[in-house]
């Protein structure tokens, strides 16, 4: 363990400095297991089986980094309404670059000085796709707040926030007294409006029915029918339970160009559905949709046509009942019958 108190002016000055917008401190304590445990159990992972593969990392920072002491949380708006992406298809914080990217390269920045400021520190952080519960140690960190909607809401940004998170093997000079207070009271919007149903109360999210899950990790198979219905206008996540939650009402215009949309912001469904492998390469790399894969991102727009039931998509789906890729085949055929009278 490093011997020195860390200052958590100093800290935060820095976190500025490298580009984040808030960061919260908090004790390098285990996180009580039936939080994830019970999520697990009740099948909520779906398939996303390296949620429990280390569920002793998720719960006790000390096991990813031995001495730890405390665990500081990075927050960045990502919030734009930028005109060409008004009505886009794709969830808002995947229009820009990939946002990974963005957090790991500030994250570094706050590593590197940090290790140069104190030789010998230790220190371990990841963005969201580390073993770690960001939104638990940013809640531990009184960033905000894990709402009904399963998001942090923070007091500052709402929801529309990005985290990250750093372990250090240091104590800081001041941690937050208590937990930040639950502004969702009894509103219960963002539960009623899920097309779905995957906000199951206690703040958990069913991935199984969540159509964020079904349109970025569910990239190999077909989306259960029913939930291909709810794909109007949704190609790529979806941003449903943000945007009718009271708490996200005045959002603050995120300056940052890292999160300036895209070209591929301004394309439409059907746009998005005939995209050609040029195209593709040209448009995703470095955004956040390069998960769902060619086939995947093409499978989910063709859905989104279906739901839409415009005659004039008929001759791309057409097109593509004979496409190279089974996935949009399928997805073709099954939207060509939604446009049947």
């Amino acid at each position: 363990m490093y011997g020195t108190q860390l200052p958590t002016a100093r800290l935060r000055q820095l976190a500025q400095d490298v580009g984040f917008d808030l960061i919260g401190f908090a004790r390098a304590e285990p996180i009580p297991p039936s939080s994830l445990m019970s999520w697990l159990e009740a099948g909520y992972d779906a398939d996303m089986d390296w949620m429990g593969s280390r569920a002793e990392e998720r719960l006790d920072v000390s096991v990813l980094l031995p001495g730890a002491r405390t665990v500081l949380s990075f927050a960045n708006n990502y919030y734009r309404d930028d005109a060409p992406s008004q009505g886009s298809p794709i969830a808002r914080y995947a229009r820009g670059r990939d946002y990974h990217s963005t957090l790991r390269d500030r994250m570094k920045a706050f590593r590197k000085t940090i290790n140069a400021w104190y030789p010998g520190l230790g220190t371990y952080g990841g963005v969201d796709s580390g073993p770690m519960m960001e939104k638990v140690w940013a809640a531990r960190g009184g960033l905000g707040y894990v709402g009904k909607n399963g998001c942090l809401i923070t007091e500052s940004h709402g929801s529309w926030v990005l985290l990250a998170t750093l372990i250090l093997d240091a104590e800081v000079d001041a941690y937050p007294e208590g937990p930040v207070a639950d502004r969702c009271g009894s509103c219960r919007r963002c539960l009623m409006a899920c097309p779905t149903g995957a906000l199951v109360g206690n703040r958990q999210v069913d991935a199984r029915a969540c159509l964020s899950y079904q349109t970025i990790e569910n990239r190999d198979r077909d989306v259960p029918e029913a939930f291909r219905f709810k794909l109007d206008n949704l190609i790529f996540g979806c941003d449903i339970c943000q945007q009718v939650c009271p708490l996200n009402r005045k959002p603050v215009f995120a300056e940052d160009e890292r999160f300036v949309p895209r070209a591929v912001a301004s394309l439409g469904t059907l746009e998005l559905a005939a995209l050609t492998p040029e195209q593709y390469k040209e448009l995703i790399p470095g955004t956040a949709l390069a998960r769902a894969r060619y086939d995947g991102l093409r499978r989910n727009a063709v859905y989104a046509l279906g739901v839409a039931r415009q005659a004039h998509a008929r001759p791309l789906l057409e097109k593509l009942s004979g496409d190279g890729s089974e996935l949009v085949r399928s997805a073709a055929r099954w939207a060509l019958l939604q446009l049947e009278p």
